[in-house]
């Protein structure tokens, strides 16, 4: 079995470490494709050497741009590559630029698609998030969900008998690190300077257009994490720092400490030592539930509603106007057993296992 995984930003990195792992392990043939999305180091190549990932095979470079050029530039880009290589399945990864234009380059060449992360839904159509992934999941021959929440999603739309359920390779990746974490084999290294480590603080990040398009709206939630009586570290995203910039203002004030995206250890280990997380990440949200840290989310809802259960994750969209915020964002993490509802760590096997037993069952 031949495979073209599509990666092209952090989250989607951090996804392919375990499929890449076990794909290995399967001896399966597995080609890794770089769109180039995310172009800054931080946010991209840290993670191929800090996870272990195999380089990419091939780097489009696409970098930034509007939307539709993005997405336009990749389409072009990736149709030579699906034509020469033929694979048994193109891979695509959660609901980005990179994705759509994955499933829809190959869609078209009539190659195989199968869509990791599928199922989830915001029912917020101002994401470009939600489109992406709601087009794929049509466009996609296999629908690899994460939850049985995403499945029920797929099978009111239709799609129940190209769906499967297979667990969220995030827990795979997260969990391992943990480990790596709590035996002391990695460290937190990158804290904002004035951040303290061995004292009480949050970890944060913004990135989202709603939350950084409007530069009143911005000012205000940064104004709301500046006044919150414990240390800010807030891990800024490059369309935080751009739009910042744009708009005019320093990002630091009051609590908050400004820093840099951290590698995925190092970032489990942020959220390992602190007292919680402040967030408009889904992924993020996801991974302080993993390792039982409080989450505040600056987003009116969630993908992963699976972590609201119990109180781990708290939706805040207007911080500024809760007369409770700080009690909310400095609230100590909840007594709820969190369960297993994203799987238990092997997730990534399961995919590989699914795509080689469904390999050959579709049209080529």
């Amino acid at each position: 079995m031949k495979v073209i995984s599509v990666v092209g930003a952090r989250p989607q990195l951090v996804k392919l470490a375990p499929i890449a792992a076990a794909m290995t392990r399967a001896g399966q043939e597995h080609l890794v494709v770089h769109t180039g999305q995310h172009y800054d180091a931080e946010m991209s190549d840290v993670f191929f050497s800090g996870l272990g990932i195999p380089a990419p095979d091939i780097h489009l470079g696409v970098g930034s741009g509007s939307h539709g050029a993005q997405t336009g530039t990749m389409l072009s880009a990736l149709d030579p590559i699906f034509d020469k290589e033929r694979p048994d399945w193109v891979l695509v990864y959660g609901d980005t630029n990179s994705t759509i234009a994955a499933a829809l380059a190959a869609v078209k060449l009539h190659v195989p698609v199968a869509h990791l992360e599928a199922g989830l839904r915001s029912f917020n159509r101002r994401m470009p998030e939600e489109h992406n992934r709601v087009l794929t999941d049509h466009a996609a021959d296999l629908l690899l969900a994460p939850t049985q929440v995403a499945m029920d999603h797929l099978a009111r739309e239709g799609l129940a008998e190209r769906s499967r359920l297979v667990g969220d390779v995030m827990v795979d990746v997260c969990l391992q690190v943990r480990d790596q974490v709590l035996a002391g084999n990695v460290a937190v290294t990158g804290l904002p300077e004035g951040v303290d480590p061995a004292a009480p603080y949050l970890v944060a990040t913004l990135h989202r257009p709603d939350n950084t398009d409007d530069p009143a709206r911005l000012t205000a939630i940064l104004d709301a994490l500046a006044a919150l009586p414990v240390p800010v570290a807030l891990l800024a995203h490059p369309r935080l720092v751009n739009r910042a910039a744009a708009h005019g203002f320093d990002l630091a004030r009051g609590s908050l400490h400004v820093g840099r995206p951290l590698p995925y250890g190092e970032l489990v280990a942020a959220v390992v030592g602190s007292a919680g997380v402040v967030t408009d990440s889904g992924g993020l949200q996801k991974e302080a539930f993993l390792l039982g840290k409080p989450c505040t989310t600056i987003r009116p809802e969630t993908e992963w509603v699976e972590t609201l259960e119990g109180g781990w994750n708290v939706l805040a969209p207007d911080p500024h106007l809760l007369p409770d915020w700080t009690a909310v964002a400095t609230r100590p993490a909840p007594t709820v057993d969190i369960g297993r509802p994203y799987g238990d760590g092997h997730a990534a096997d399961e995919v590989v296992r699914v795509l080689a037993e469904t390999s050959g069952s579709q049209e080529a």
